[in-house]
């Protein structure tokens, strides 16, 4: 079912529970008010025949004349007088006697100054006390409301009708204000169809902001702006892994088939394969590289966080680092000494830091002349603080802001082989444990990268 037919069927059951609530207060009180009314209309009569009876000195049989000439048209009122002893003194129709008046019933008349009303079965019927000269006589008075229950009858069927009408009324209209009131989903959603993988660049416009449908159709805009981001990086992070492992595969084919040209001496031979292995480390690394920059990308709720040492996890990549290039000097300084564990403790993942960690070493000393990396630790406001100086060929200003792109490559990359990959992977993986990096070089001076933590003591 679909919303706007929901919305209706709920605009109906609201209004039928309001017109049938409606219904029933009305009949009630309308119910209530016909009851009143006509024990209101049998005193009446009962006081009329008693002043017929009494003042008027009608004798019984004239009255009883007049009651059955009425009873063949109307429904007449049966009035009966007894004096204060319970006697008997006038009954309009004794044979048919609508109220068994016992002396229970009398007595408590008597006693009743106000009068005493009461049904006796279809027939509404009412006690009281009548004066004449000083004396106290005793009234019954009952008859059926034919007339009353007629209107109430007419009421009802009024009440039902218009309940129905009403229901259906309510049905028709809220369907067709919740139609149009859903209006802008539905054209959302045909926008929505439109936009596929060839037309990211398509937008939701024209819609107000300060309603939900306005804010729903931002909520989209901001869900395609992100999508369309992904793929863009995705397409462009294809293209340049496609570009990047064309370069090494080409190269070591290309070594091969000139092996494969003619005969060649053991030099050659030997000289071949060494240029292949090179081709081929190349390879590897670039492969190590997109397979680290991929674990950096996972979700961090995926990953798995430890509470971890950041000294130790220089320590561990210094060592990782020299063991794959000797010829690498790599110095670790503490600016100050270490209180506490939890100063310099981060939560985070093992692997993940130190990879980042070894990359920004490794890249202080391949840009550097004399291949030395110096780290810097230090902790200050709760924050850990480890800097990666050199003193190599440093980094244009204009190129600064693209560093950390993936596969991105500066101006300076003759002075050494590399794939892009690297200061790319330390970005996210920085970012995945909440810290921040910045860059400060001096051109032909010197490099310093810079990168906070906040540690992981807790806050008193």
């Amino acid at each position: 079912m679909k919303i706007r037919s929901k919305i209706a069927l709920r605009y109906t059951a609201v209004t039928a529970i309001l017109m049938l609530t409606f219904a029933i207060i009305v009949f009630f009180v309308s119910s209530k008010d016909r009851e009143k009314e006509f024990y209101e209309d049998l005193k009446k009569e009962g006081i009329s025949k008693a002043n017929l009876y009494f003042e008027a000195k009608a004798t019984p049989e004239v009255m009883h004349s007049i009651y059955k000439n009425n009873i063949e048209y109307i429904n007449e009122v049966e009035v009966a007088i007894y004096d204060e002893n319970f006697g008997l003194l006038y009954h309009d129709a004794k044979d048919i006697d609508i109220v068994k008046e016992t002396p229970q019933l009398l007595e408590k008349i008597l006693n009743t100054p106000k009068g005493l009303s009461f049904y006796e079965d279809k027939y509404q019927a009412i006690g009281f006390l009548f004066t004449h000269h000083d004396t106290d006589y005793i009234v019954t008075a009952a008859a059926y409301d034919g007339y009353g229950f007629t209107k109430l009858n007419s009421l009802i069927r009024t009440l039902f009708i218009l309940c129905v009408i009403s229901i259906l009324l309510s049905f028709i209209i809220g369907y067709i204000l919740a139609k149009r009131a859903l209006k802008p989903v539905t054209e959302i959603s045909d926008k929505m169809k439109d936009i596929t993988a060839n037309n990211l660049n398509l937008r939701l416009l024209r819609y107000n902001e300060n309603d939900e449908f306005g804010e729903l159709a931002a909520s989209f805009n901001k869900a395609l702006d992100i999508i369309e981001s992904s793929f863009e990086s995705q397409k462009m992070f294809v293209s340049n892994v496609s570009h990047e492992l064309r370069t090494p595969l080409a190269a070591l084919i290309g070594e091969i088939d000139f092996a494969l040209l003619k005969d060649r001496s053991s030099e050659e031979y030997k000289d071949t394969l060494i240029n292949s292995r090179q081709d081929t480390n190349r390879l590897i690394r670039l492969l190590n590289g997109l397979l680290d920059l991929a674990k950096a990308s996972y979700d961090e709720s995926k990953i798995s966080m430890n509470i971890i040492r950041v000294d130790e996890m220089l320590l561990d990549a210094r060592e990782l680092v020299l063991k794959g290039n000797p010829d690498y000097n790599i110095e670790l300084l503490f600016n100050q000494e270490i209180g506490d564990d939890s100063e310099i403790t981060i939560k985070g993942n093992e692997y993940l830091l130190r990879m980042a960690f070894a990359n920004l070493m490794e890249n202080n000393c391949k840009f550097s002349a004399n291949k030395t990396s110096t780290v810097y630790i230090s902790y200050y406001n709760n924050k850990i603080v480890v800097q990666f100086s050199d003193t190599g060929i440093g980094i244009p200003e204009n190129e600064v802001e693209h560093l950390f792109t993936p596969f991105f490559r500066g101006s300076n990359k003759t002075f050494v082989q590399g794939n892009g990959i690297g200061l790319a992977l330390v970005k996210r993986v920085i970012t995945l444990h909440k810290g921040n990096i910045s860059l400060k070089s001096v051109v032909g001076e010197s490099s310093t990268f810079r990168v906070e933590f906040k540690n992981n003591q807790p806050s008193t």
